[in-house]
């Protein structure tokens, strides 16, 4: 991979990333198309309307990454309806898309970074992934929305190896984030991070 990292936009559309407390603050920026991302029976926030969008997917999935008994994870069908929806984004400037889930932090960064990828195939992982974080600081990719798109989009771990590297700066420079991501039952990526 080259050391200089391409000035040119991975994408000719604006992207907002955020949780759904920020979805008032977007009413006013010409949002056109809308990934939401959120618990199973979790109300549709009043937000939404007023963003004027006409283009939406609303999926609702936990965010875990492991199979449980009693929460519904991310799954291929939901992975291969947001690569679709993906595909219905504009090609030519003047779009805006916003994602989001509850906090803007794993559901809405794993699929902004699969968007992003199957929009630009050739661009290494570790790039798209840069632009995520660029957009949002504090992205913590849903590891298991990363792998089952690494594999639909056919990067051979490409895409995980980008997020695992994600976990391990993230843990680098915020080492309490091991306890929270801990009890949020987030252990693979913990142990992934160690691992790499």
């Amino acid at each position: 991979m080259s050391s200089e990292i391409s000035k040119e936009p991975l994408v000719p559309f604006e992207i907002t990333v955020c949780g759904i407390d920020e979805l008032p603050s977007h009413c006013d920026r010409g949002v056109t198309h809308v990934l939401t991302l959120l618990d199973p029976g979790w109300p549709t926030p009043d937000a939404l309307a007023a963003l004027g969008a006409g283009h939406r997917l609303d999926m609702r999935f936990y965010d875990i990454i492991d199979p449980h008994p009693e929460f519904s994870g991310p799954e291929v069908e939901h992975v291969e309806k947001l690569l679709a929806f993906g595909r219905s984004l504009p090609n030519v400037g003047g779009g805006h898309l916003l994602v989001h889930c509850h906090m803007g932090i794993s559901r809405s960064s794993a699929a902004m970074f699969l968007l992003l990828a199957q929009a630009r195939p050739e661009r290494p992982a570790a790039e798209v992934l840069a632009e995520v974080v660029r957009i949002r600081p504090h992205a913590w990719p849903n590891l298991r929305m990363v792998e089952i798109g690494d594999a639909l989009l056919g990067r051979d771990g490409d895409l995980v190896k980008a997020a695992i590297a994600r976990y391990c700066d993230m843990l680098h420079r915020r080492p309490r984030l091991r306890d929270a991501m801990a009890k949020l039952g987030r252990t693979r990526e913990l142990d992934a991070a160690d691992a790499a």
